[in-house]
Formats: C-alpha cells, structure tokens, sequence
C-alpha cells in the first residue's frame, strides 16, 4: 500500500476500501496507490486517481470511489450523488480520463503497455449501484464495483473486474492471450516507481527541527476547544492517546491560571518529565511545578529513606503530607491545581492529600486533570477514572484525538501494534514518506552493532547525535547501559530530564522517559519472554518517536504481535 496509512481525512469509501485491500492476505505482490495526483491531466488543469491497483499477471485497475449512501442518473444526464448538487461530469468520464492521463504518462516514460490490460471502474462503496444504475452505453456492466463486492470482497472484485476488462480488451484488440498478461513483478515495480517516484532531498537539521517547530506553534482546532472547555468547567478531565498534547495543554493552562494572580501546582508523576517542564515554567509566578512525590516529600517535610519501598511511596508518604497539611495553622491550599499523567496518580492515599492542596478541596476546588487511561497507566493503580469521578461531583470530560506528536507513519504504526480504539483519528504533521524500520533480533545476541549502526544512519539523514534517543523496557542490563562498544560508550549518557548536549545520545528506561520526546527514538530489547506485560511499554516506547523510529524486536516477539 503507497502510502502506507489512509489519512483519517479521506472520504468514508476510500477508507474503508484502502483497510479491506490492506488487511487481505490475497492481494500479495499487488501495489496499490491512493490517492495519486495526476499534474498531466488529460482535460483538466490536475486531477486526482483514487484507487490505482497494479496486479501483476492480471493489469492495472484506476478505480474512482464514490462514497455516497444514494446514486441516481436521471433523464436529463445529470447525476445526484447524495446531498452534492447535480453534475454533468459522469464519475465514469473521470475514471477513464485518469486512466487514459496515467496511461499517456507512462507511454510517455518509455514503458510498454501494450501487453498491459489498463482499465477503469468505479466503485459506489456506500449504495447498492449494481440494482439502482440503469444499463447505459457510456459504461459495461464490469466497471460498476458497489456496497456489495466490498462486502464480498474487494479482492475478489478486483480480480474480476480486471479479467472482464481483459476479456473485453483482447475481443476489440486481439492483444492480449487467454493465458495471462505481460505484466511481470519487475515492471509492476517500474510502473509504480514511474508513478510515484521515491526521491531523496537533503535536509538538515535546522531545517527539520525549524519545520517541526512552526507546524507545533500554533493551537488547532480541538486544542482551542479544550481551553475552552477549561473556561466554562471549574474541574476538568481531558483524556487522550499519547502524543495528543495534554502536556502541552496542562502548561498553557498552568500560565492562564497564573496570569490571572492566582497561585497553583502544576504536578506530574515522573521525574525527568517534571524536571523538564520546571525548566520550561520557572518563570511563572505563583507556580510550583514537581513531581508528586517531590511534593508531597516537601509538604511533609520529610526525607525518603534510603530503602523506601512501594509501602512508603504509595501509602505513608502520602498520609504523612496530608497529616501535615491538616495541621498546618496557615493552611497550604492554592488556588488551583493541575496534574499531567493523573493515570499513575488516581490513587485514593495521593488523591486524599491532594485534596488538601486547593482551595475547597478536588470535589470544589479548580482542578484541570491530564491522563491516558489507555495505555499508559504503567505504573498499575485501580480504576483511576472511577475514583475520580466519585472523588469530584460534576467532573467534565474532554477528550483529544489529535496526535500532534507524531509523523501519521509512526501513528499508524503505534494503532496497530498497541491496538488502540478509537486511537489516533487525524495526524497534525505531514508525513515525510519514512517508515519506521524494525530490526529483528534473537533472545540474547548484542544489539550494539546494530544500535551504533542505526545511530549513524540517523546521522546520514541529517540527525544531530543529541536529537537521538535510545530508550529500552529493562531497567538493567539494557543494550544502551551494557555496550562495550567503544564508541557508544563514548557518545551515550544517561538522561537527566534537561536538554541533551551537542554530541551526546541521551538513553533511558521507557518508564522513565514516559511524558518526554526527541526527534529519533530507537529502542531496544523488545522482548516478551524477558518484559512482562510489554504491550504498554511498548505503546509508551514507541510514541515518544517525533520523525524517527528504529525498534529492535526480538523474532518471536514480533511475529506474536503482528
């Protein structure tokens, strides 16, 4: 499939068209093109071909998707597709004038077509056009695909449109035989790579790093819609995959707050995170930004000892800084709280001292909560949503769709691997036309040579060596900590939540680097006999990945998760 996901943009058909040729087993040794823009149209300025199939052994299908519920060609020739106004323009005039441009295209490039059936159809995906379309002599029977066959099959219903229009072909040509076409494997390739050339363009890093920026600087629509929802709800939820921009959200709205004189916190569960995002906010007045256990380490005035265990952490911890805010004479309430990655944090012991932190308390107080109770909850806990809903009478929800994070490929790679529903319904950035690259290892081979040859191939597209991350599920022993390699012990080191340096790699556990991002992500050790429960850190691991993503991935491993 070129490309290799379906913009949540298209229309309704070609979604749900391009998702059955992608998921069938028996297109194998087909390409498939969506929506491939023609320059050299035959009668218009461009044109567009929504559907281009190039089956070897059979031909070449240009397929025009209507995804209209009603289909109607009345008397006077004009055609009502569902509420658009009525047309001349017969959706059978443009597939066969993006055939025929494709066509001259391609004869046009010194690619001989003559053994090549080349055909056109058109596919009404939404309505039952087979039983509602008279008969007419401006198509054949064949070329009319509908709701029917892609239930059926759009496989199948390729093939047979392609071998009626062979048949119908070879009766007015005598071109072509009965035993099968002179489309090869090899000129498939060809015809595909004439049609959508692959192309390199030196870019470097300032200018990738320039472009990211200016697509990220500006609010979009739902992001708009979220601060709105801040304004009109005293306590708000808003829920979202990784990459969809709470972090982002619960800064601006931490700066809304403080702009207005009124002091808060602005808390989030893991520490490089709540390092980074102090950095970012240390000049906001009336802010205090930490990690929760940071904070409630202060409010109870208290010191970790050196062996605290999950006991201390989860229960006294949180119990002792509550005891101390009740006994408080001048009370430490703010005016509002807002807490990042609330899954990890919705947890009664934390939510009781939290409580005591604003002003009329979570149930009455100014409260914006940040969380994906998808995958991320990493750390374990109950049904974080639940409580909170119990904890706070009339808490809204909003919820945000948009991944703004991550280029559509890496998107689309992450839905499918970590089987997210609803998951990433539109992608804020353009997609560049690189997949992520998997690389297949087995159960205790050295991943360095590997990893030091990513590194560099990272460099080769223009990466400087601190926009690369090396993240990995093993808290020790990982390949980044363990490398006896000499020069990737020269260049990687251990991050620390602040900004890489120039010529240094930073590497992290996935559960520590969970929150953050850099431009390229590798990561390592992908194992599930050695990483119980991999799935979410596998989720957490991959989206951190802005334009980049290399996986090593152990063989079993990976053909479990396919």
């Amino acid at each position: 499939m070129m490309p290799a996901y379906c913009p949540a943009s298209a229309p309704p058909g070609e979604r749900d068209l391009y998702a059955a040729l992608a998921a069938s087993a028996d297109a194998e040794g087909w390409i498939v093109l969506h929506s491939l823009g023609i320059a050299e149209h035959v009668r218009q300025v461009e044109g567009e071909a929504d559907f281009t199939v190039i089956v070897p052994g059979a031909g070449i299908l240009v397929i025009e998707v209507k995804s209209h519920r009603s289909v109607q060609r009345t008397p006077d020739g004009l055609w009502h597709l569902g509420s658009q106004p009525p047309t001349a323009r017969s959706p059978f005039q443009q597939a066969q004038e993006a055939m025929h441009s494709l066509r001259d295209y391609l004869v046009g490039r010194s690619i001989d077509l003559r053994l090549v059936p080349v055909c056109y159809a058109v596919w009404f995906t939404g309505a039952r056009a087979r039983a509602g379309l008279p008969r007419s002599p401006e198509w054949h029977d064949w070329q009319v695909l509908d709701s029917e066959d892609l239930r059926a099959g759009a496989v199948a219903a390729i093939r047979q449109t392609l071998q009626a229009g062979t048949n119908h072909l070879r009766e007015k040509t005598g071109r072509f035989t009965a035993g099968g076409t002179g489309l090869t494997a090899a000129t498939a390739e060809r015809i595909a790579a004439a049609l959508r050339p692959r192309f390199e363009i030196a870019v470097v890093a300032a200018d990738r790093r320039r472009d990211r920026e200016e697509q990220l600087v500006a609010f979009i629509d739902e992001q708009y819609a979220a601060l709105d929802a801040m304004e009109d709800n005293q306590a708000v939820l808003f829920t979202g995959p990784a990459g969809s921009g709470k972090t982002f959200l619960a800064m601006e709205a931490a700066r809304r707050e403080a702009a207005q004189g009124r002091s808060g916190r602005l808390l989030c569960f893991n520490r490089l995170l709540g390092r980074r995002i102090a950095a970012d906010m240390d000049q906001v007045p009336g802010l205090t930004v930490a990690t929760l256990h940071s904070e409630l380490v202060r409010v109870a005035g208290t010191k970790a000892p050196t062996s605290a265990g999950p006991e201390f952490w989860h229960t006294e911890l949180p119990e002792l800084a509550a005891l101390a805010l009740l006994e408080s004479p001048d009370g430490q309430a703010d005016d509002f709280l807002i807490i990042d990655e609330v899954q990890d944090i919705a947890r009664t012991p934390y939510l009781d001292a939290l409580d005591l932190m604003v002003r009329g308390g979570l149930g009455g107080g100014r409260v914006l909560l940040f969380g994906d109770f998808e995958r991320q909850a990493i750390f374990g806990g109950a049904d974080g949503r639940g409580l909170l809903r119990e904890r706070i009478a009339g808490l809204a929800v909003h919820r945000l769709t948009v991944n703004c994070r991550n280029l559509p490929r890496i998107g689309s790679i992450v839905n499918s691997f970590s089987r997210l529903d609803p998951g990433f319904r539109r992608y804020r950035r353009q997609d560049d036309g690189v997949n992520p690259a998997f690389v297949p290892f087995r159960t205790g081979e050295d991943q360095s040579a590997a990893l030091a040859q990513a590194i560099s191939a990272l460099r080769g597209e223009g990466f400087n060596l601190n926009d690369i991350t090396v993240l990995s599920p093993l808290a020790s022993g990982s390949t980044a900590q363990a490398t006896t390699d000499p020069w990737l012990r020269q260049v990687l080191r251990p991050a620390t939540g602040d900004m890489p340096r120039p010529g240094q790699v930073q590497y992290s556990t996935i559960h520590a680097f969970k929150g953050l991002e850099a431009p390229a992500v590798i990561v390592t050790d992908l194992d599930d006999r050695l990483v119980p429960d991999l799935e979410p850190l596998l989720y957490v691991g991959l989206t951190r990945a802005m334009d980049r993503l290399i996986a090593f991935i152990e063989t079993d491993t990976f053909e479990r998760w396919q």
